[in-house]
């Protein structure tokens, strides 16, 4: 399976791979669940390696470590899955 990583890496910069709608499931420890943001609305800081920055409905931005990233979504389906998690972080 393609690093996680190389997969954001894809989705930003390959034009063509890049068409569609794309969305991150990520693991919300608080409310212990899965949380699902579309990956137009995340945004990547060069100084904050590791992490992408999600804004909610209160304007509070939430910088979210990409190991807590279980799913990726392309129009809706997964296309990257991460395997073996323990949902114990």
């Amino acid at each position: 399976m393609q690093p996680l990583h190389e997969l954001l890496h894809r989705i930003r910069w390959d034009r063509e791979f890049g068409k569609g709608r794309f969305a991150l499931g990520y693991h919300d420890r608080v409310a212990g669940e899965q949380r699902i943001v579309p990956f137009a609305s995340i945004t990547f800081d060069a100084a904050r390696r590791g992490f992408f920055t999600v804004e909610d409905a209160h304007a509070v931005r939430r910088h979210i470590p990409l190991h807590r990233v279980r799913t990726v979504y392309k129009n809706g389906a997964v296309i990257w899955e991460r395997l073996n998690v323990a949902e114990h972080e």
